[in-house]
């Protein structure tokens, strides 16, 4: 079972937000199902939750349990107290008591038999969950299995822009292939990556904490290779250091029947349908032509391809029998 609360919230009586419902819509709407479909998370969908007392009983219901992986999201305000830590602020905010606090939020997830724990968090000050800066380490201890997101350092804001949060707008991107391996899965790791990277040093600044000792794939879409095209790696290089012979043989376009320069040995079927695999596979990074830039002129020049660093890392994958 993967089940997630995903809440949004607009509705403040005296700081409303005009993009937190949309946000949460949509990051709802692409994790219930992946890229080909097929059912993915359970999604509950809450939006201007009124009251701090029903948001803890949610949150509270959803780590309960032993499902495969539990998610939060929330996107809506986020306060910080230098005595309290953080709080994702609900509408019936009081002066000394903004919301849920986010070590409370950690204690639940951390106390959950569920086997993954992820924590996204869409708000101003959402780093300061499980900070030892903030808590004094008191409350900072990451469950083993528990994975936290958020928009922001502790003393950052979230921004919005054109009604969107700027986070939640990476994350969504991420998850709709941003973020994927070879193989369409997408782990926070990689989203978190992706975030990063598109963030510059003057943006707010995501934060990812984690102790875990293997990734969850939160999505997966369709690979930019099939695996049955990525198991031939060890099929076309033996070993690691292998080099793939070709010759004009292997480009389809060398044949007789089309009117250009071609040279012996024309084109072969089955050599043709190899090259094409080859190719996809050089598309993606995962080998290069020996000596040419491309690997047209590897095949019609006789040259060979070979493994890049990358390449050897998912040919050792399938030689260990892990795709």
């Amino acid at each position: 079972m993967r089940k997630a609360l995903v809440v949004g919230i607009n509705n403040y009586p005296t700081a409303p937000l005009r993009g937190c419902i949309n946000d949460a819509s949509a990051f709802g709407n692409t994790l219930e199902v992946n890229g080909d479909g097929s059912p993915n998370f359970d999604v509950r969908l809450m939006t201007d939750v009124d009251t701090k007392s029903e948001l803890k009983g949610q949150i509270r219901k959803l780590f309960a349990g032993d499902s495969e992986t539990a998610l939060f999201y929330f996107s809506g305000h986020g306060f910080f107290d230098d005595l309290g830590g953080g709080f994702i602020v609900t509408p019936d905010y009081q002066p000394n008591d903004e919301g849920v606090s986010m070590d409370e939020i950690l204690n639940i997830a951390n106390e959950s038999k569920a086997k993954n724990r992820v924590i996204i968090l869409d708000c101003c000050h959402s780093g300061s969950v499980g900070s030892p800066q903030v808590s004094g380490g008191k409350n900072a201890q990451i469950g083993e299995g528990v994975s936290i997101l958020t928009a922001s350092k502790s003393d950052e804001v979230s921004l919005e822009i054109n009604g969107h949060g700027v986070f939640t707008n990476l994350l969504l991107d991420a998850l709709q292939g941003g973020a994927s391996d070879l193989r369409g899965h997408i782990t926070p790791g990689s989203i978190y990556s992706y975030i990063d990277q598109a963030l510059g040093p003057w943006d707010q600044r995501p934060v990812f904490k984690t102790n875990i000792t293997r990734f969850t794939s939160l999505r997966t879409v369709n690979p930019q290779v099939p695996s049955d095209i990525l198991r031939k790696l060890t099929k076309y290089f033996e070993t690691a250091e292998s080099k793939y012979e070709l010759d004009p043989s292997f480009e389809f376009t060398n044949d007789p029947k089309i009117e250009h320069n071609y040279v012996e040995p024309y084109a072969s079927e089955d050599k043709v349908s190899i090259f094409k695999e080859l190719q996809k596979l050089a598309s993606v990074g995962l080998i290069v032509p020996v000596d040419e830039q491309h690997m047209y002129f590897a095949a019609m020049n006789s040259k060979s391809c070979r493994l890049t660093a990358l390449g050897f890392h998912y040919w050792r994958l399938v030689k260990d029998k892990r795709i």
